[in-house]
């Protein structure tokens, strides 16, 4: 038969509950004091590691070609005039920006616009250059070379420094005046002097308007709007003084066609009498013998001069 453990004392009991809240008690120190220590480190943000996504893959030509082809971009067959060159130039950035390609896709793109003998000229670059590396700007100084002739450049500047307004309006001006001075930063290498000249390019009239005022322009956007605000309203003043010369002219016109109705007028009164009028000298004229019976008037021979007879000794 199986004989029993003996019961644990009272004692016994009390002994073991104090050793282990002993324990529990430096267990919860310690970990209060591993606790603090981590809070007196100073905290330091971890970065993650910077991670470059390289595109290893193959620009995909055809699909590249297909999104450019429907921006209908302007094509390029190649020209003498380095203003058409540079319009081009632009349009065709904008576009590439507008696509957010990376340099050589611009490179890729731009070609596909070039025709005819454009197209031509960038086989020779293909020759001695690996336009596959090329970037953007590259292709742009490649460009510039090619089609930014230098005597034609030279005449450019020649026309920007003597271009003026003339017959043109202010738009008109404003636009050849920024196409000239793409092709010639040098002439214009700040806004004041910008402004200068476009002011000097304005005709007289304008541009003492535009500088008319507390202050003169010092942005060619102010000076620009200026120089509409003043080509408006010295229109209108033309306009004004045209109708009222219009006015006047017309008003001569019309005195003088009617003047020569009223001479007429005039003198068919005066020839034409009433029949009591015609009565009356009628009678008039019966008393003096000029008429016949019937009314016809009678002609008499005129009386001669009795002094010249007397003179000739003659008598009639």
């Amino acid at each position: 038969m199986p004989v029993n453990p003996p019961e644990p004392d009272f004692a016994t009991i009390m002994a073991n509950l104090q050793r282990q809240l002993l324990d529990q008690q430096q267990e919860t120190n310690r970990l209060r004091e591993q606790i603090g220590q981590m809070n007196q480190r100073p905290q330091v943000n971890e970065v993650p590691p910077l991670v470059y996504q390289v595109n290893l893959q193959p620009i995909r030509k055809d699909l590249l070609y297909e999104r450019f082809r429907r921006m209908k971009a302007p094509e390029f067959e190649g020209t003498t005039d380095p203003v058409a060159a540079d319009n081009w130039l632009i349009d065709i950035q904008v576009i590439l920006d507008f696509m957010r390609l990376t340099e050589q896709e611009k490179v890729l793109c731009a070609s596909f616009a070039l025709k005819k003998e454009a197209q031509y000229w960038w086989m020779t670059v293909q020759m001695r250059r690996d336009v596959m590396a090329m970037s953007w700007q590259d292709f742009v100084t490649e460009f510039r070379a090619m089609y930014y002739n230098a005597e034609i450049l030279a005449a450019q500047q020649d026309e920007f420094t003597s271009l003026q307004q003339g017959s043109m309006t202010v738009m008109e001006a404003v636009k050849k005046f920024e196409q000239l001075a793409r092709l010639c930063p040098e002439l214009v290498p700040t806004e004041k002097e910008k402004v200068r000249r476009m002011m000097k390019m304005f005709r007289t009239d304008i541009s003492k308007q535009v500088s008319a005022g507390s202050s003169s322009p010092i942005l060619v956007s102010d000076c620009v709007s200026r120089a509409i605000r003043a080509e408006y309203w010295i229109n209108r003043d033309k306009e004004a003084r045209a109708q009222i010369f219009k006015a006047r002219k017309e008003e001569k016109a019309v005195v003088k066609q009617t003047q020569p109705r009223q001479n007429a007028e005039t003198n068919q009164k005066g020839q034409t009498s009433s029949p009591a009028q015609s009565s009356k000298q009628f009678g008039r004229n019966k008393r003096k013998g000029n008429f016949t019976g019937q009314g016809q008037q009678r002609n008499f021979p005129q009386k001669r001069n009795n002094r010249g007879r007397e003179g000739n000794g003659i008598d009639y």
